[in-house]
């Protein structure tokens, strides 16, 4: 008879953990555990109590109750200092670094090694810092500027810096947000290195599929309190989702509303080498995916039709009149608006208010005499905020304030103040949690049921397919065919995007 393998001790424990805020309780009587040698996920929506464990753990929370245990030793965390001291390391999803330095300084940040305790030694450091990432990545130059390496680097000299602290529990947030799925592939390798060493990871992310790729077990929070633990083996994906939102989750849509007439139609539409000449027609009530690896020319199309590039080639055809885009505005005036892939760079003004952000492209209409009618334009924003479920429905308080999920929700009322009849969603999800996902699919659903033209950019295949009536595939810039709904799956997009159509010829 096989002896079990005794398991492996727990690295940390954290029992009865509660937080409150005015007005708010962050966390209420929450135990969460994570061994040596595991990938433990720490999964729920935004607002569900998530980063507020993390701050406690790390030292920049207090708790009001509850007990940390570390290797079975209790540990009060009464800063990040003592927290980093006691083995614990935070990789933030906004890298705290500084790109200027170069990478064996970013390691050694705030703890420099010295001669004599006076001077610092760059040619030690650069020795600890090759033999730190040599277990991790030795093709990463230490005297390269951190700034001209690749955001996987950057996050692996971090994982770096926390080895060289002699880190026994790393939290990872949100660590893939803005990396490729081969840089995920990487980093994947590497979460594997660091729990083969016994290092305890918890992972926060909301992209499941990459969770059940790298973690165990799963801890499930929802509005700050514990919901379970559990084994990913024992559960799938939606199960896993009703868990963290309590209710089931919609996987496909359930009807079309396309309709016949056409809303907006490019005719070998292209910009050098970045976008080939594309022809595609989207009709009214459409919701038209496009799909393809990173770097296809997605987002580089979608630019050109909302008028924030100028094609090289080609023309635009908005309900059968050609037009022409100088820039975003003129694309707005014609009723062509974005929802930008970088949502916090591009699409908001962060101190800027939610009516203040939704008011924006009507600031002329609103106005009288020069004078902001405050009352008309409070009512209009207000009436789209609840129409689109904002929470909270407070249209004063700063966008940067609000989730992701509210942002973008704000950006759509912008648009539809704007009167917009075709969006362009780019990465509409991006960095959302699942409840909100689903919230911002709805949304999409609604707006081309109201006769709304969508196209929606998007590198998560399950979200193209979620969403499509037809799915664009680019490749290198070239568009690569169309693909209807009843006939799109992810291996029939992923053969296009891979491949090309010119290898799709027929059986004989």
């Amino acid at each position: 008879m096989a002896v079990e393998e005794p398991m492996a001790p727990y690295a940390l424990t954290m029992d009865g953990v509660s937080k409150a805020f005015p007005g708010v309780k962050a966390l209420d009587g929450v135990s969460f555990a994570v061994r040596a040698g595991e990938v433990h996920a720490l999964l729920g929506e935004n607002g569900a109590g998530k980063s507020t464990l993390l701050k406690i753990l790390s030292g920049i929370y207090r708790a009001d109750s509850g007990d940390i245990h570390l290797s079975g030793t209790l540990f009060a965390a009464g800063s990040p200092k003592a927290a980093r001291a006691a083995g614990i390391a935070m990789i933030h999803q906004e890298l705290q670094q500084v790109p200027r330095l170069d990478v064996a300084q970013n390691l050694f940040l705030g703890s420099p090694i010295t001669k004599f305790g006076v001077f610092t030694d760059r040619t030690r450091m650069r020795e600890r810092a090759m033999e730190a990432l040599d277990f991790l990545d030795p093709t990463i130059d230490v005297a390269a500027p951190l700034g001209s390496l690749r955001v996987a680097q950057r996050q692996i000299v971090e994982i770096a810096k926390a080895l060289l602290g002699q880190a026994r529990v790393i939290a990872m947030d949100e660590p893939t947000s803005s990396l490729t799925p081969h840089e995920f592939d990487r980093l994947a390798q590497v979460i594997g290195s660091l729990r083969a060493r016994g290092v305890a990871v918890i992972y926060v992310s909301h992209k499941l599929e990459e969770v059940f790729q790298v973690a165990s077990r799963a801890t499930v929070l929802r509005d700050g309190r514990l919901v379970g633990t559990i084994d990913l083996a024992d559960v799938t994906e939606d199960q896993l989702v009703a868990m963290m939102v309590g209710r089931a989750i919609e996987t496909r849509r359930q009807r079309s509303f396309a309709k016949d007439g056409v809303a907006l139609e490019t005719r070998g539409l292209g910009r050098g080498d970045a976008v080939k000449p594309v022809d595609l027609t989207l009709r009214e009530g459409e919701v038209l995916g496009v799909a393809g690896l990173v770097g296809s020319g997605r987002t580089e199309l979608v630019r050109l039709i909302a008028g924030v590039d100028a094609p090289s080639a080609g023309e635009i055809l908005v309900k059968g009149r050609r037009v022409s885009f100088g820039d975003p505005r003129d694309a707005i005036r014609q009723g062509v608006a974005l929802l930008p892939e970088e949502r916090k760079k591009d699409g908001i003004l962060p101190q800027r208010s939610i009516l203040s952000n939704v008011a924006l492209p009507r600031l002329k209409f609103l106005t009288r005499f020069g004078l902001l009618r405050i009352g008309v334009a409070r009512a209009r924003v207000g009436d789209l905020g609840r129409g689109v479920s904002l929470r909270p429905l407070d249209i004063d308080r700063p966008i940067r304030l609000f989730s992701g999920g509210n942002q973008q929700k704000a950006i759509i009322c912008r648009w539809l103040m704007a009167q917009a009849q075709i969006l362009i969603f780019d990465e509409p999800t991006r960095g959302i949690d699942v409840g909100a996902k689903s919230e911002i699919y709805k949304l999409i659903e609604s707006l081309a049921e109201q006769g709304r033209s969508i196209i929606v950019v998007s590198s998560e295949l399950p979200e193209i397919l979620r969403l499509s009536d037809r799915v664009l595939v680019m490749r290198r810039g070239a568009s690569e065919g169309v693909i209807d709904r009843s006939d799109a799956t992810e291996e029939s997009i992923m053969r296009l995007a891979v491949t090309g159509a010119q290898s799709q010829s027929p059986t004989p």
